[in-house]
């Protein structure tokens, strides 16, 4: 990255991404809108794989989760071989290193979690004890929640990988789970059989939303802060700080989503146990105009219904499930 010229602008910015499709969509994403924001800057791309990449058959919660996507482009920030990193946040750590920065959440994709069913039948008319594969320990909850019967099968594997593992007749697969957003961005959405509603399966922290990672240093944060979206950023604040109270990770039963409408923001958090037969949700909401103290009170509201969770014995199911994230 060059040094910054007049008003922090720079002439050419190195991003880091992970190799997939997705991923490459995400980074690709992130520089069309730094090229509206400052026309004639150049972009380079950067790729690099991560421990997660490394392992695509073995389930999430067998390698560790915290900075399973992530590590290898933080490494590469430290190493000033990039400028930013882009991830998809529901990746991202909540408590990142002091050296390093979330600058950046544009604006938010599609949150909402997908059913892609062989059949194209939505999850109630799946035949007894169908087999639907999800590597995401929420996304089995919440599935068994709903429908005790199913049979949840690990998979894993980007997104084209997993709908190729639903065709192939081995696999024995009646549906799988996927974030809308990736799908959609894709130009895979032809495949959607449903698209749940928050009662059913409501979203990981963070989906649907992208990471603008950088070092902690004010050039940097001030560069690519301008890429923030001040709604999408409070809503993802309030989701994060409610993950972060109940000391627990990407990898674990705990979903929460939170969106602003008419000047309030409104957040629901839900803790279930492995088999979705134990489910707490709280809601909460303040007001809000989409500023920085906004972000402060998104925080607080996220803490405050984490011990509200707490409270009603989220204490009792999560330690039962407990993995290694180190």
């Amino acid at each position: 990255m060059s040094a910054p010229g007049s008003g922090g602008l720079r002439q050419v910015v190195r991003i880091g991404t992970r190799r997939s499709k997705l991923s490459l969509w995400q980074a690709n994403h992130i520089a069309d809108l730094l090229k509206a924001l400052q026309p004639g800057i150049q972009i380079e791309i950067r790729e690099y794989s991560t421990r997660g990449d490394a392992n695509p058959e073995a389930p999430l919660p067998a390698i560790g989760g915290k900075g399973l996507f992530t590590q290898a482009l933080e490494d590469a920030l430290r190493r000033g071989e990039i400028d930013c990193a882009v991830h998809s946040l529901k990746d991202l750590p909540v408590d990142l290193a002091p050296d390093l920065s979330l600058a950046a959440a544009p604006e938010r994709g599609d949150h909402r979690d997908a059913l892609v069913s062989r059949s194209g039948l939505p999850l109630a008319e799946l035949p007894p004890s169908a087999r639907i594969g999800t590597g995401s320990l929420r996304r089995r909850a919440q599935l068994l929640a709903l429908r005790p019967d199913l049979e949840i099968l690990p998979i894993r594997g980007n997104v084209p990988t997993r709908l190729a593992k639903l065709r192939d007749p081995d696999e024995k697969l009646d549906a799988i789970v996927l974030a809308a957003a990736g799908l959609q961005r894709l130009s895979l959405a032809q495949h959607i059989s449903e698209i749940f509603s928050a009662a059913q399966m409501l979203c990981a922290p963070g989906q649907g939303a992208l990471a603008v990672q950088c070092l902690n240093q004010d050039d940097a944060r001030n560069f690519f802060g301008r890429l923030a979206d001040s709604a999408t950023v409070c809503a993802i604040t309030a989701e994060r700080a409610f993950l972060g109270a109940l000391e627990s990770g990407c990898s674990l039963p705990v979903a929460a989503c939170a969106h602003i409408t008419s000047d309030v923001l409104r957040l629901q958090g839900r803790v279930l146990s492995e088999n979705g037969d134990q489910c707490i949700d709280v809601n909460g909401e303040i007001p809000a105009v989409a500023g920085p103290a906004d972000e402060h009170s998104a925080r607080l509201l996220g803490k405050r219904l984490a011990e509200q969770a707490l409270e009603q014995g989220a204490d009792r199911i999560l330690p039962a499930i407990k993995i290694d994230e180190s």
